[in-house]
């Protein structure tokens, strides 16, 4: 097995990838994206600009392996402070990016905290190309 690290233009975070292409690009595993603008700066601080933002970020990292939202087989949440009145707004925010019809399979996961204190919503994928 063979892997090929991707990440999309632009500044990165130091120490890894942003996804890795297994065996030919045909499946990407899609580190934890986080709400990061292009300056470095966190989106929010609200929730909803966080997901937006990250959801932003997975679709540079899929369009910089060859891949779009179709291709998404599974999403990985990592929230903290996770209430259910934040699903409402998840689920619109996914939407946008995704096809609600054929969404992929998924995993929510509340979490007391995150690398910063700042950072409310990670999220990782699974894809193909």
């Amino acid at each position: 097995m063979s892997f090929q690290a991707i990440n999309p233009p632009g500044p990165g975070i130091p120490g890894l990838s942003q996804a890795a292409a297994i065996d030919g690009g045909r499946l990407l595993l899609l580190s934890g994206h986080v709400p990061f603008r292009a300056d470095g700066s966190v989106a929010g601080p609200d929730f909803e600009a966080q997901l937006e933002q990250v959801f932003s970020n997975l679709a540079a990292t899929l369009k910089a392996a060859g891949s779009d939202f179709a291709q998404v087989a599974k999403l990985t949440y990592y929230i903290t402070d996770l209430q259910p009145d934040l699903l409402p707004t998840l689920r619109a925010v996914r939407d946008r990016f995704i096809d609600p019809a054929h969404p992929p399979a998924s995993t929510l996961i509340g979490v007391a905290a995150l690398f910063r204190p700042d950072v409310r919503v990670e999220i990782e994928a699974v894809a193909t190309a």
